[in-house]
């Protein structure tokens, strides 16, 4: 179990964390944000679920990440638009559960959006439960296709967990070029994109986080992205984002079992020109980096084609489950709601 680290680990850990929530303190956290929603903030109650996420031309995936979350029991998306130019903005403001935000900083500008976030955050409050990821990021778990979050809290609470671990899986169809991107109007998005790599991952820890490596973009780009995020956690005014999202302070709370998944959704027919906009926006400096990669083996064979003796066809979260991508998470004793 990722759990059961040695003291010697532990005691690093808290040394890793003590430092950098030392340097933490000492950074400004002004940052520009402007609520552009026609309600303006909502204010938030104790039975709701918040999600924040960001978001730079993604309206295809709209409709299938709104409804995947209302489905897992969100109640309120809290969104920072990065300069999107193909309607996504439009697109959620004609959401009433959703609260657009605005800013005149770049993701970049913004420490790769975690200034966003943690100002979020501030503005609507803390020590309560967030579901925190982008919008191409899609959560599941153990039995989410008739288990809430909610569910989830309760039995995380139980056993004392405070962060949901989850890698990113790269999501792909066996056709890039075939594929109808027409199709995310009215379908999920594993159904257009139904393919993912079954090995070829590395899970290790080391005294920050848990560190998971691999995937369809390091087999074929030999990209080494950090994969493991936290899209489920408790915020309280001890947490920051520090120097990664793939490390939030406290690193003492890194260290739960891989309790979830979040299938990525990157790679569609419009793959080049989102590719294209990516190097060419240069607000994501790995990802940018990792996405010239990918034009270049593009200009080498002309076409992407993901697809290989790895890729295996999504099949739900017991799927997941039986591969050994993520782990049981048991009944909480408060239910399923709050």
């Amino acid at each position: 179990m990722i759990s059961d680290r040695n003291l010697f680990d532990r005691l690093i850990t808290w040394y890793e964390s003590a430092r950098a929530e030392r340097r933490e303190r000492t950074k400004s956290r002004e940052v520009d944000l402007r609520c552009v929603s026609p309600q303006g903030q909502t204010s938030l109650y104790p039975d709701d679920l918040p999600l924040v996420f960001l978001t730079r031309n993604n309206v295809n995936l709209m409709p299938g990440f709104l409804a995947h979350y209302r489905s897992l029991g969100v109640t309120r998306f809290i969104c920072v638009d990065d300069a999107s130019t193909d309607g996504t903005r439009e697109y959620l403001l004609g959401q009433p559960d959703v609260d657009l935000w605005a800013s005149a900083l770049r993701y970049g500008e913004a420490r790769r959006g975690s200034l966003w976030r943690e100002a979020l955050f501030a503005r609507y409050g803390g020590d309560r439960w967030y579901v925190n990821v982008d919008s191409d990021e899609f959560l599941i778990y153990d039995d989410c296709e008739s288990r809430t979050l909610w569910s989830v809290i309760h039995a995380l609470e139980d056993l004392k967990i405070s962060r949901l671990p989850a890698p990113k899986l790269d999501m792909y169809p066996v056709n890039l070029r075939t594929v109808d991107v027409d199709r995310l109007n009215t379908r999920a998005p594993w159904e257009v994109a139904d393919h993912f790599d079954s090995r070829g991952y590395l899970l290790a820890t080391d005294a920050r986080a848990i560190t998971v490596k691999g995937g369809a973009r390091h087999r074929e780009f030999e990209s080494d992205l950090e994969l493991i995020k936290y899209p489920l956690i408790f915020w309280d005014e001890d947490c920051r984002f520090g120097a990664s999202i793939h490390q939030p302070l406290p690193y003492q709370r890194n260290f739960a079992s891989v309790l979830g998944a979040l299938l990525h959704f990157k790679f569609f027919a419009d793959y080049e020109e989102l590719i294209e906009d990516a190097v060419a926006d240069r607000q994501h400096v790995r990802g940018s980096a990792a996405s010239a990669r990918v034009t270049e083996a593009l200009t080498g064979t002309g076409a992407l084609q993901l697809f290989s003796y790895s890729s295996v066809k999504f099949g739900g979260s017991k799927q997941l489950l039986r591969l050994g991508f993520i782990t049981p998470i048991p009944k909480g004793a408060a239910g399923g709601k709050r």
